[in-house]
């Protein structure tokens, strides 16, 4: 059985065809393509028909590789949230979708939080406090009086309006719907009362659909613009995190989950969502995860900080392979310097090796000297900020956690994942690299009946993608380093 998932990211796309033999799943890529944000005037949008059209091509190309004809059986897309796209009453897209990044949230945050107190925001839906939200763009529209609010009927989140446009049904996905922060997921629900209180229209907010279900088949001229026939498109756990979590391999209950990629995301699946003060103090969300589960999570910065040294020394013409970089932060004096990932500094995107520079003089410490020591700061940064972080969802949750699994491009990083297991003293799988797009299709055939649950879903995603092992070798230097990792977070020094 063959299926594709198309898989989009906030800089690329990506579509592959998966095979499926009832054992082991096969992926293959068929075409990637850049998703570059548009600046006119004073917004910055998605520019969501070039997508379509690059969706479509993926299909196409899906179907001209295809050995028996064409046959695919289903296709589906996972992207990223908080972003949606308004339609009118007779189902037209209102303008181009605006970026998250789009600075339009800025003053509708604070509003938001002057209106409704920011402890009973979290406790309406259980999502982290962020300006990005889908509640705060809204409220932007609102505050500005936007005419195509006035205009819209319907929101669909992204990963749903190209369901829309490839299928013909308009709904909206549960995962996707828990990142807008206008969902309340205990009670599995729209946040009506929320939504009532600060005057955003509630006829947008229509019927939610499980991860796993059947829109329909490709319309008739999408069938015929890609050479696909009796294709049928399913709304699989399409925020993109949420597939990336139903390809985790878990080898035991309770274990953490790191998806890892520009920016990471660390998790534990919980069989209700946590709102609490502990939660809401720690910084935490609650979001929707495959197949009707709950995750709590924290987002934090990923590979960010390195991919940004790479282009600042690639500008200063010192090209550097990410091979030869991790070589020579292996060889660099272990645990010299540390810095927050997650500061406020480290933003922006100039010249990330002299931040980095500046951010441990700054702190009392000693400098990073050339390329091997600023990797390896930013490694052993990443992984006491996975320790710490690991703590918290295990104080919060009330579980002591067996293992940690790496997935998405980090689990590539071989001194990323050892590090990660000294730091925290837990053994780490490392694996699948492609996970969103091997969550989307085990979730595909759990749809199409070729698989029963999420447990064999997983055990096929080990079968075919097996993990790697990195045993942990934790130390006093460890210790010592965490103590000093803390000690700078909380502005106490080094």
């Amino acid at each position: 059985m063959r299926m594709v998932s198309v898989d989009l990211g906030a800089s690329s796309g990506r579509v592959a065809t998966g095979r499926f033999d009832g054992r082991r799943l096969r992926l293959d890529e068929v075409k990637r393509f850049p998703n570059v944000p548009v600046q006119v005037h004073d917004r910055l949008h998605w520019d969501a028909l070039r997508l379509y059209d690059a969706i479509l091509e993926g299909l196409g190309a899906a179907a001209a590789a295809s050995d028996d004809g064409g046959r695919i059986a289903s296709v589906a897309v996972d992207g990223w949230g908080v972003d949606f796209a308004l339609l009118d009453p007779a189902g037209h897209l209102l303008g181009n979708p605006v970026h998250y990044r789009d600075g339009r949230t800025e003053k509708a945050f604070s509003a938001v939080c002057q209106r409704v107190p920011p402890r009973e925001l979290f406790q309406a839906t259980g999502v982290q406090l962020l300006p990005i939200n889908t509640l705060y763009q809204l409220w932007a529209m609102r505050a500005a009086g936007d005419p195509v609010l006035e205009a819209a009927s319907t929101l669909l989140m992204m990963p749903d309006l190209f369901h829309y446009w490839l299928s013909g049904t308009a709904a909206r996905e549960w995962t996707e719907a828990t990142t807008t922060q206008c969902y309340d997921l205990a009670g599995g629900h729209w946040a009506w009362d929320l939504l009532d209180g600060l005057g955003l229209p509630k006829e947008l907010f229509g019927e939610v659909v499980q991860s796993g279900t059947v829109l329909g088949p490709l319309r008739a001229g999408v069938a015929e613009a890609t050479g696909l026939a009796a294709t049928l498109v399913i709304a699989v756990a399409s925020h993109d995190t949420a597939s990336a979590i139903a390809a985790v391999p878990f080898e035991a209950p309770g274990a953490l989950y790191l998806s890892s990629g520009t920016w990471s995301v660390l998790g534990t699946e919980v069989p209700s969502p946590v709102v609490n003060d502990h939660s809401y103090a720690a910084n935490l969300t609650n979001e929707g995860g495959p197949l009707g589960s709950y995750q709590l999570m924290s987002n934090l910065t990923g590979l960010w900080l390195l991919q940004e040294c790479q282009r600042a020394w690639s500008r200063s013409g010192q090209d550097r392979d990410l091979g030869d970089l991790l070589a020579l932060a292996a060889a660099a004096p272990p645990l010299r310097c540390l810095v927050n990932p997650n500061a406020a500094g480290f933003v922006a995107t100039s010249d990330m090796p002299a931040r980095i520079v500046a951010a441990c003089r700054s702190s009392g410490q000693d400098a990073p000297e050339g390329p091997g020591e600023v990797v390896r700061c930013i490694l052993e940064s990443l992984a006491l900020s996975y320790r710490q972080t690991a703590e918290v969802l295990a104080a919060v949750s009330g579980t002591a956690p067996p293992a940690l699994h790496i997935v998405g491009g980090g689990s590539h990083n071989a001194l990323l994942c050892q590090w990660a297991a000294d730091a925290t003293g837990l053994p780490v799988w490392a694996g699948p690299a492609e996970a969103s797009q091997v969550g989307n299709l085990v979730v595909q055939a759990m749809a199409l009946g070729e698989l029963a649950s999420a447990d064999e879903a997983r055990a096929v995603v080990r079968e075919s993608f097996p993990p790697a092992l990195y045993e942990p070798a934790p130390s006093q230097a460890w210790d010592d380093a965490y103590e000093r990792f803390k000690q700078l977070k909380s502005g106490t020094g080094i």
